[in-house]
């Protein structure tokens, strides 16, 4: 089937047969998402927290976050009590449901110690064992996401993460969210500052008098926010460089369009770059999505985000058999990934990169947004191709175990000795030899 232009008019249409239509509007994916001048002005950023500490936050949170005085950065256990008190009853109910099934999810993600043992009494083992201190940037201002916190706190608590901090920017009166609030004390986390921006990452990952160092910082934020991790890898780890949302739906003709219009409305309401895709071997059900699309659309107060972002970076992709789905998405390697078609199951076999799969019409990317239990911080704009979804694991490291006996010195020592000779690295050869060659 070929489809010239879109049927309706927010997701235009590709099909299958043009496969240079396709490849075009796929190539204009850019993982370099981050804007040079975003970039220049950031690294300025890091270099006057990394040289000038609290008196280069301090001057930044003035002009950005409201903050007018150091003392102001960490939210009083009495002001923080106050503002989950503001969170009403229904909510941390909710939100304690969330925080459950994350947990039951995220005890079987752990890494456990492991060890292997030779016949002649030689021991080699993995010890895992968790990362001292983490902050979590939860964004702020006008918006609330008290579902980060759960998504990246508990997963860490479980790692066993010693200390956890919550980086989040105040709103204009200076203060924060009061159902973030709500969230920290619920999980025990009362180290909660009104720092955002490049700023905030960067005292995190140096260290301040007021902000405490970190080993490792996690959570979705701007352009700037993530500038600013890409800056500070290296001196702490990060989770990802995270882009803008995306979502891609595989669907036939036995799904509801209306729900598939929904999903897809789901994501593009996140940011005018955010990415949205229907794979489907029906052209009458593209339509049908497309013309929910228009619906529903008039009822969006983002609805002036959602039509950029559908109409700039969004597509409907018809193919002459829903197996050729698995190709699509292998290339756009998306953050959200729904089948809904007769046997998602089937589908799904061929599907290498994917952030979080959600299978079934019943199984919409929000319910994963807030409570199913995998974490909702996913590889954006194409990583999934190469990173994974947060998770315990993230908090963890592993070191080597290695107890050699004299046995397998012996067996093995002579095969070592070559190698290293042959990198011309003589000193490694003799540690080796003087054992071989003089046993005490």
């Amino acid at each position: 089937m070929k489809l010239s232009k879109g049927v309706g008019p927010m997701l235009r249409v590709l099909s299958w047969d043009d496969k240079s239509s396709i490849e075009g509007f796929l190539g204009q994916k850019n993982n370099g998402f981050i804007p040079e001048e975003v970039t220049e002005t950031v690294k300025k950023i890091v270099r006057d927290v990394r040289d000038r500490g609290d008196s280069a936050v301090l001057e930044y949170s003035r002009r950005f976050d409201n903050v007018n005085d150091i003392k102001d950065f960490r939210i009083s256990s009495r002001a923080l009590e106050k503002l989950a008190g503001e969170a009403e009853a229904g909510f941390i109910e909710a939100i304690g449901k969330s925080v459950d099934n994350i947990k039951r999810f995220h005890i079987n993600m752990a890494d456990r110690d492991f060890s292997i043992f030779t016949d002649n009494g030689s021991v080699l083992g993995s010890r895992v064992t968790p990362i001292d201190k983490a902050a979590i940037y939860v964004p702020g201002g006008k918006a609330s996401y008290p579902s980060t916190v759960v998504m990246c706190a508990v997963p860490a608590m479980i790692a066993g993460v010693r200390e956890i901090i919550i980086l989040t920017p105040p709103s204009d009166n200076g203060s924060i969210n009061p159902y973030v609030a709500a969230t920290a004390k619920l999980l025990g986390i009362d180290k909660v500052f009104r720092i955002g921006g490049a700023q905030g990452i960067a005292a995190a990952a140096f260290g301040t008098a007021a902000i405490p160092k970190v080993d490792k910082i996690v959570g979705p934020g701007n352009t700037y926010v993530a500038a600013a991790k890409r800056e500070v890898y290296g001196f702490v780890d990060i989770d990802m460089i995270a882009g803008p949302s995306e979502i891609a739906v595989v669907a036939d003709s036995s799904a509801n369009p209306g729900w598939v219009a929904a999903d897809l409305l789901s994501q593009a309401e996140h940011d005018e770059m955010a990415r949205c895709f229907l794979i489907t071997d029906s052209g009458s059900f593209a339509a049908r999505v497309n013309t929910e699309i228009e619906r529903q659309l008039g009822q969006m107060k983002r609805k002036g985000i959602i039509s950029r972002a559908l109409e700039n970076n969004s597509a409907v992709i018809v193919t002459d058999a829903i197996e050729q789905a698995a190709d699509i998405i292998n290339r756009i390697a998306p953050e959200h990934l729904e089948i809904i078609t007769e046997n998602p199951f089937g589908v799904l076999k061929d599907i290498r990169n994917a952030g979080a799969i959600f299978l079934g019409a019943y199984s919409t990317e929000p319910i994963g947004d807030y409570i199913a239990g995998p974490s909702h911080v996913l590889p954006t704009y194409g990583t999934a191709a190469f990173f994974s979804p947060l998770s315990t694991r993230d908090f963890q490291k592993r070191s080597s175990l290695i107890y050699y006996s004299k046995e397998d010195l012996a067996a093995y020592g002579p095969a070592a000795i070559k190698i290293a000779e042959a990198e011309g690295l003589e000193a490694h050869a003799n540690a080796l030899k003087v054992r071989l060659q003089n046993d005490r």
